[in-house]
């Protein structure tokens, strides 16, 4: 007879797509082999609180999830469950990413009302209305945006994704830009009118792939938690985080980058943009996946070299 089945307590958003995560690394976590149950623990956090500002002023990359963090910390959950493109570079004390689960479509999706265009009729950018009004909270996709269409009438967006869909839907909004991987996550997949190509429409750093934090030191939860993760997911995003901590970069600034496992190795893309998308500077490398984070300071270093350090400290208003 076997006794009760351990239990691990998860941290988490309380957002239709944090839970999602969340009860996707639970049910994970209770398919291992005599895997413990799990419970979620819904969180609040400063993010959730204050919907009126633009995600461009926010200061700091911990607005998701400093107090699942501290949560964590304190012991009152054993694990926290984030999206990892809103956990910081440089992660606190005591934590570690205990997982990266296998990633999602990294792309970005275009959502359009029916006024517009209907669903999967686009198959470009360009087949938008001229002036069109196209919601999204983030600086990365306003430049790139900007960059393909600057006749758009691009608008702050902010709330989850059901609130987004819904100010589409109402009207206040042309189209949106959202991330393919929670439009999926949440059945919404039949809305999108159009994937954004990567080659064009390099993603947030991360974007698609859900953390799984531990505490350092908790042995008994990290053997579980460790069993999740996804070694090329790991890779790729160890090097896309380095990419972004090497420039000092978060929600602030326009960059993107996206890393891929292939036949030579881990190939490594970024992007560098002013914030009107006038101006971009583009590079890749190529090398070992136990190199990733290498390769990532690596890009970074080339893009700031060859222009992308000016195109930083204009926006953060230290070049002239």
């Amino acid at each position: 007879m076997t006794g009760p089945r351990e239990r691990i307590r998860i941290g988490t958003r309380g957002s239709a797509l944090a839970r999602w995560q969340a009860e996707h690394v639970a049910s994970a976590l209770r398919a291992l082999p005599a895997g413990p149950d799990a419970d979620l623990v819904l969180i609040q956090t400063e993010g959730d609180k204050i919907q009126d500002v633009p995600l461009s002023g926010v200061q700091g990359k911990a607005f998701f999830t400093k107090e699942i963090e501290e949560a964590l910390l304190g012991g009152d959950v054993d694990v926290a469950v984030h999206s990892l493109k809103d956990l910081a570079t440089v992660l606190p004390e005591g934590l570690e990413l205990g997982a990266i689960m296998e990633r999602e479509d990294a792309r970005d999706v275009l959502l359009c009302s029916s006024s517009v265009a209907p669903t999967g009729s686009l198959s470009s950018l360009n087949d938008l209305p001229e002036g069109a009004r196209v919601g999204t909270s983030s600086l990365r996709r306003r430049a790139l945006l900007a960059r393909g269409r600057p006749d758009l009438d691009i608008g702050d967006l902010r709330g989850n994704v059901p609130t987004r869909v819904r100010k589409l839907d109402e009207g206040q909004y042309d189209a949106v830009v959202l991330a393919a991987a929670g439009v999926k996550r949440l059945g919404l997949e039949h809305r999108i009118s159009f994937y954004l190509p990567l080659d064009e429409f390099l993603p947030a750093v991360s974007q698609g792939a859900v953390a799984v934090q531990t505490r350092s030191g908790d042995a008994p939860v990290s053997r579980w938690v460790g069993a999740l993760d996804h070694s090329k997911t790991r890779a790729t995003t160890t090097a896309e985080r380095a990419f972004l901590r090497t420039l000092e970069g978060g929600c602030q600034i326009p960059v993107g980058a996206i890393g891929r496992v292939e036949e030579r190795g881990l190939r490594l893309r970024g992007t560098i943009c002013s914030l009107d998308g006038t101006r971009a500077v583009y590079g890749e490398v190529t090398g070992r996946l136990e190199d990733a984070e290498f390769l990532g300071q690596s890009l970074a270093q080339d893009l700031e070299a060859r222009g992308g350090r000016s195109i930083l400290d204009e926006i953060k208003g230290v070049g002239s």
